[in-house]
């Protein structure tokens, strides 16, 4: 077996995962009221996962850059079709049927648009020009544009998310930096008349939950309470009172973090990031020491893209952020979005086969 080979599965990454997932495990089985059903779901989900990442692992950088275009043009197509034929659940249309499961299909745009920005930004020379700048920009916002319609906007701004930081890796001048925000800033007013009202609700009531305690507000209010019942080192397992007298909304999915530090406290919330942060910091190492470009622009982007994931969700379990159902990362119950992630790992292995020697 070769060298390359051989490195194909990056043991730092590969046990950070392993341990979040354990993790999940446990405080699913207490936001899920003990049942065993839902941590056999979780399981199953959490293989198919694994799949993904092993196989993903397995291709080349060159080969990641060679498929960026098609990845993304199907997504696109997955898009338009969830506007066509998608399902309703919810108030929303973000899903497609596929006889034996269905799928979210934003979620693969979370790493279609960064790997096709950086195939793009990588066919000239960096800093981009102008035109391969503007280029990029309309690369992120079309399918950010037909996510916020279905309506999903924090997934929405995850995808722009990832997009904007190969954008900001690849070199941009400050100058440009700040026209690009002076240019959001001056469209935001507009965009606000798009939102959804109940969006509206959730950015309004950040400032004051308790001007809305029974409707806009109740998620942040019964977060917020959890996470400070839970003092330095928490009521301990299955004896959080928000979560088992499901004071706590989604307790399973977007709030479980709710529940993490409500029975661990501040201790097991340290701990938590602390994983978070080496998963993290191994992603940047990966894309720092990249062979190529496109590998370093993409590693970089799908790290701080999984740093933003943790810092929503727990920002707006803390009451610090909008509701905008950001799961906590390979901690919530769901599978659509673990595949995605894992996936990303994933990518982080191969780019990782392609380093520079200085990495052996």
């Amino acid at each position: 077996m070769t060298e390359q080979q051989s490195n194909t599965l990056d043991g730092p990454l590969l046990a950070g995962v392993i341990l979040l997932f354990a993790v999940s495990m446990v405080v699913l089985y207490s936001a899920g009221g003990e049942d065993t059903s839902l941590l056999i779901k979780q399981s199953l989900r959490m293989g198919l996962a694994f799949v993904s990442m092993i196989l993903i692992a397995q291709l080349s950088p060159g080969t990641l850059a060679r498929w960026s275009p098609y990845i993304y043009a199907a997504g696109l197509v997955l898009l338009i079709s969830v506007l066509i034929v998608g399902i309703v659940g919810k108030g929303a249309q973000r899903w497609l049927n596929l006889g034996l499961f269905r799928f979210q299909p934003a979620e693969i745009m979370k790493l279609a648009v960064p790997m096709m920005v950086a195939w793009l930004l990588t066919r000239g020379g960096l800093p981009p020009r102008y035109w391969r700048l503007l280029a990029a920009i309309g690369l992120v916002a079309v399918p950010a544009g037909l996510v916020v319609v279905q309506p999903d906007l924090g997934t929405a701004l995850l995808i722009a998310f990832s997009g904007a930081m190969v954008i900001f890796l690849a070199g941009i001048r400050w100058r440009d930096i700040v026209i690009v925000l002076g240019l959001g800033a001056a469209v935001a007013p507009v965009l606000w008349n798009y939102l959804h009202e109940y969006q509206r609700n959730r950015i309004l009531t950040l400032f004051d939950p308790w001007s809305d305690p029974l409707g806009a507000g109740y998620h942040t209010i019964q977060s917020i309470i959890a996470v400070g019942s839970g003092g330095s080192t928490g009521k301990g397992w299955l004896n959080g009172s928000q979560s088992q007298l499901e004071f706590i909304p989604e307790r399973s999915t977007d709030f479980v973090y709710a529940v993490f530090a409500e029975e661990f406290g501040l201790y097991g919330g340290l701990f938590l990031l602390a994983m978070y942060g080496l998963l993290v910091f191994r992603g940047v190492v990966i894309a720092f020491y990249a062979s190529d470009t496109y590998s370093r622009l993409l590693g970089g982007s799908l790290a701080l893209t999984f740093f933003i994931y943790v810092f929503v969700n727990i920002g707006m379990v803390t009451g610090m952020l909008p509701v905008v159902g950001v799961p906590l990362p390979l901690i919530s119950y769901g599978g659509t979005s673990m595949v995605t992630l894992l996936a990303g790992f994933g990518i982080l292995m191969a780019l990782n086969t392609g380093r520079r020697p200085l990495m052996k």
